[in-house]
């Protein structure tokens, strides 16, 4: 069996390790936690393709250090985390539940208060490192509307499975899914 996906992003080569969703179904795990050249190169080339905004909006965890290096090369003052918990400084809280293929149960995103007051009326850019089923980012969306924000891109560093197949998402690369073996489905 292949243990690792090779892949090249935004000219930076990675080796993903496989790992299982089932007796079936793998998928190239994929963290840019830990990987500032990834992280700078994907997020310089997803900036030169977003459409124009006001405001990004990724949930935590993962997507903070691509949202990060993204409000940083585009010149952002601020960029709003959805957060899986509700910390002490949040008030006025909005919250949506969200179940991923990458975690085993029910979760919630959570925004504050005065950033969702910061997005009405506003231009909101929702990014994220992968985009699979699309859970993770209808949560977002659905945070987005309760706020009163327009949502005007939605991107991802890698598209997973079917989700490279959509025709509303801006990424820079597919990443298959993989059968017991490590080939690629």
């Amino acid at each position: 069996m292949k243990e690792y996906y090779p892949i090249t992003i935004a000219g930076v080569k990675r080796e993903l390790k496989l790992c299982p969703l089932t007796d079936k179904l793998y998928i190239g795990a994929f963290v840019i936690i830990g990987d500032p050249e990834l992280t700078h190169s994907a997020a310089k080339a997803l900036v030169e393709k977003a459409p124009e905004y006001d405001y990004i909006l990724s949930a935590e965890a993962k997507g903070i250090p691509l949202a990060h290096e993204m409000a940083s090369i585009h010149g952002d003052k601020k960029y709003m985390v959805a957060r899986k918990g509700v910390k002490l400084y949040m008030s006025d809280i909005l919250d949506v539940t969200v179940k991923s293929i990458t975690t085993s149960k029910e979760q919630h995103l959570y925004i504050d208060g005065a950033d969702a007051a910061l997005m009405k009326g506003k231009r909101i850019l929702i990014v994220d490192d992968v985009i699979s089923t699309g859970e993770s980012l209808r949560s977002l969306e659905e945070l987005v509307k309760a706020t009163g924000g327009t949502i005007v891109g939605r991107m991802a560093i890698l598209a997973e499975g079917e989700a490279a197949d959509r025709d509303d998402i801006i990424y820079l690369e597919k990443l298959p899914l993989f059968d017991s073996e490590g080939n690629a489905i």
